[in-house]
């Protein structure tokens, strides 16, 4: 994931990836943008201590806060934004602050046995590119290997009604030729 982040994703300024534990929260989720005063929740740096930030509050921590200096990087892509993305359950629980960090509700534990997988992106090409390739990665530990269920994301116009839809993730295939040598080699 975190390769995936740096290479294909452009340190998350084109797409960012979100892993959730399916049986804590409640779908249909929800990809929204909110003013970062209204957004609040327990990130996962913050798990253990359960102290909730504002989206403002997060942005200004992760720039000062040593030990959170790994998610420094990331703060410019949305910080003087007048509004964040966020990726909400049916409750309103936060999953996502997309590109920032997790939310702590959601995190995968070592008992996680069903794991939600988010995209978020400027680019739909390479969004569906990295979810394919996360799907792959995590389905082969699925009990039944390399089995995932499919999701439909739907786009919602401003009368609340859905102008389009498709279904995820698309496993798209392709076909390639290599020389012997080349692919021993890797």
């Amino acid at each position: 994931q975190d390769q995936l982040h740096r290479n294909l994703c452009r340190q998350r300024t084109l797409v960012a990836i979100g892993t959730h534990d399916l049986d804590s929260v409640r779908g249909p989720f929800t990809y929204d943008a909110r003013a970062p005063g209204e957004i609040k929740f327990v990130p996962l740096t913050h798990t253990d201590e359960g102290r909730e930030f504002d989206g403002r509050e997060l942005m200004e921590h992760y720039e000062t806060e040593p030990a959170c200096k790994h998610l420094k990087p990331y703060v410019p892509i949305i910080k003087d934004s007048p509004l964040y993305p966020v990726v909400l359950d049916s409750e309103g629980t936060v999953l996502s602050l997309p590109p920032i960090i997790n939310g702590s509700k959601s995190r995968i534990t070592l008992d996680t046995k069903n794991v939600f997988i988010e995209c978020t992106a400027t680019d739909l090409t390479k969004a569906n590119i990295v979810l394919d390739t996360v799907v792959a990665m995590f389905s082969e530990y699925a009990a039944r290997p390399f089995t995932v269920e499919p999701v439909t994301v739907s786009y919602v116009d401003a009368a609340g009604g859905v102008a389009r839809s498709y279904v995820t993730p698309q496993m798209y295939t392709r076909k390639e030729t290599a020389k012997v040598d080349f692919v021993n080699s890797l």
